[in-house]
C-alpha cells in the first residue's frame, strides 16, 4: 500500500475517532494488513491507541503490538485493563510476549502471566537475554517422535495448525527430548504414509546453544539458507526454534547499529524509534565520540603548527591540504568498509590477515599510481611549478597506499581485540589519516622544495 493511500486512510480514521465512532475506526483498521495497521496505529495519540486496542479483534491487536517496538507495546499493555491486556497477549507469539514482559516491571509481568492460558510457555523465555538465541526463540513448535509414521506426522500438523513460518521444517526428538533429526514438509507429503520418520529424517542438523549471540544465529541462518533454527541446551534437548522473521529483525538491528557507528556515534536504543528517543539520549550517544574525534583531530592542528615555517615560506602548500587529506580519508574509508563487510559475512577471518593486507597493499599501489598522475597534472594546471606538483603527486601516492594499508589492518586489529570493527571506520579513519597525511606532505615538501 502506498504512503498516499495510508495518509488518506489515516484522515478517515481520525475523522471516525473525532466523532467517537469506534466501530467505524475498528472497521477501517481491520481491513488492512498488519504492517499497515501498525503504521496507522503509530500515528494516533496514546489515548486513541488505548481506546482502540480493546475494541479490535484480539488477534489484530496482537499483530499490531508485535509490529511496534517493545517499549511502545509495553506502555500500551500497562495502560490497558489487565483483562484486556491478557486477552491480547494470549494471541501473541510466545517470543514476542517475552520481549514485552521483559520491558515492564516484574509486578506487571506477573499480573499478565497469572491470567494467561499458556504462561508456562512464556516463563522459560524470560530467563534469557533478548540478544541471545534463548531470547529470540519461540516455544511454539511441533516436535515429532522418531518412530512416528509420515501419516501420523501429517495428522499432528493438521491438529496443530501452525503459523506459516513454522511449517517448513519439523524437528524430530527421542524419548529424552533430545534433538535427533529434521524433516521438511515436502518429504512428509511425498513419503509413503507408513514410512517412519527415522527413515526419512536428516540427522545432520545445524543448531545453536541457548546462550548463543543473536548475530551468530543470523549468520548461520543466512549462510545455510535456513528458515528456522533449533535451539538446544547443553544436553542437546530441544528448547525452542528461531524463525526467519525474527532473524530479519536481528539483521535490521545489526545493520542499523553498524550504520550509526559508521557515523561516529553509539547506536540509539533499539527498542525505541528515532522520534521517540529523547534529545538527551541522542546527545549522550554522540558526545563521547564527538569529544574523542575532537581530541584526535587536534593532532592535525599540531602538525600544522609544527610545520608553520614551511607554510609561511610556501603559501601554495596550503592550497593542496584539503585535496590531500580528503583523498586519503576517502581511500581509507573505502577500504575499511570493504574489510568490515567481508568480516561480517565470513569472506575473511583473522587467519586471512596477511593475505588481506597484501591484497589491499597492491590495490593501494595501483590506486595511488593512478591518483598520483592525476594529482601531478592538476597541480601543474594551477601554475604551481614542477617541484610543487611532484610534492603533491608523491604525497598522494604514499597517502593512498598508507590509507589502504591502515584501512585493512584496523578492522582486523579491532576484531582481534574483540571490538566492533565498525567503530574504526568513517570519522576515526579519516581523523587518523588527516594527521599522518599532513606529516607526510610537509616532510616531502621540506625535502623536495628545500624549505
Amino acid at each position: 500500500m502506498t504512503d498516499k493511500t495510508l495518509d488518506d486512510i489515516l484522515v478517515q480514521l481520525r475523522g471516525a475517532l473525532e466523532q467517537n465512532n469506534l466501530t467505524g475506526a475498528v472497521s477501517i483498521i481491520e481491513a488492512l494488513d498488519s504492517p499497515d495497521q501498525a503504521d496507522l496505529f503509530y500515528e494516533l495519540d496514546d489515548e486513541e491507541q488505548v481506546a482502540l486496542l480493546p475494541e479490535l479483534d484480539p488477534a489484530d491487536s496482537a499483530d499490531i503490538l508485535e509490529e511496534l517496538d517493545d517499549v511502545h507495546a509495553a506502555e500500551l499493555m500497562v495502560a490497558l485493563s489487565p483483562e484486556d491486556a491478557i486477552r491480547i497477549v494470549d494471541e501473541m507469539e510466545p517470543d514476542e510476549v517475552a520481549d514485552v514482559l521483559n520491558t515492564v516491571t516484574p509486578e506487571q509481568a506477573e499480573i499478565l502471566l497469572a491470567g494467561m492460558e499458556d504462561a508456562d510457555e512464556i516463563r522459560p523465555l524470560l530467563l534469557h537475554p533478548d540478544d541471545s538465541a534463548g531470547g529470540l526463540m519461540t516455544s511454539e513448535f511441533l516436535a515429532l517422535r522418531r518412530r512416528m509414521t509420515a501419516g501420523d506426522a501429517i495428522k499432528a500438523i493438521q491438529e496443530w495448525k501452525p503459523k506459516r513460518e513454522l511449517i517448513y521444517y519439523l524437528f524430530v526428538i527421542d524419548r529424552y527430548q533430545t534433538l535427533s533429526g529434521i524433516v521438511n514438509l515436502r518429504e512428509l507429503i511425498v513419503a509413503d504414509p507408513n514410512t517412519r520418520l527415522i527413515d526419512i529424517m536428516e540427522t545432520e542438523i545445524i543448531s545453536v546453544p541457548v546462550g548463543s549471540d543473536q548475530e551468530h544465529c543470523a549468520y548461520l541462518m543466512a549462510r545455510y539458507d535456513l528458515l528456522s533454527l533449533p535451539v538446544v541446551d547443553e544436553n542437546k534437548k530441544l528448547l525452542g526454534v528461531i524463525t526467519i522473521d525474527d532473524i530479519v529483525d536481528v539483521l535490521e538491528e545489526e545493520a542499523t547499529e553498524d550504520i550509526q557507528r559508521f557515523g561516529g556515534a553509539e547506536p540509539l536504543p533499539i527498542d525505541r524509534s528515532y522520534l521517540d528517543t529523547s534529545v538527551f539520549v541522542i546527545a549522550r550517544t554522540r558526545v563521547s565520540w564527538l569529544l574523542l574525534l575532537f581530541v584526535t583531530e587536534s593532532l592535525t592542528g599540531t602538525v600544522l603548527r609544527h610545520f608553520e615555517h614551511q607554510l609561511q615560506a610556501a603559501v601554495a602548500l596550503s592550497f593542496f591540504v584539503p585535496l590531500l587529506i580528503g583523498t586519503g580519508g576517502n581511500a581509507g574509508s573505502q577500504t575499511t568498509s570493504t574489510i568490515i563487510r567481508a568480516l561480517a559475512v565470513g569472506d575473511i577471518t583473522l587467519r586471512d590477515g596477511l593475505h588481506t593486507f597484501w591484497h589491499e597493499l597492491r590495490t593501494g599501489l595501483l590506486l595511488g599510481l593512478c591518483m598520483a598522475v592525476i594529482a601531478y597534472l592538476r597541480a601543474l594546471s594551477w601554475d604551481s611549478g614542477q617541484y610543487m606538483a611532484l610534492t603533491v603527486s608523491l604525497t598522494i601516492f604514499i597517502l593512498v597506499v598508507w590509507s589502504n594499508s591502515l584501512g585493512a589492518l584496523l578492522p582486523l586489529l579491532a576484531t582481534w581485540l574483540k571490538i566492533d570493527p565498525s567503530v574504526v571506520s568513517g570519522p576515526v579513519m579519516s581523523t587518523l589519516v588527516d594527521a599522518t597525511g599532513l606529516f607526510i606532505y610537509f616532510t616531502l615538501a621540506s625535502i623536495i622544495l628545500g624549505i
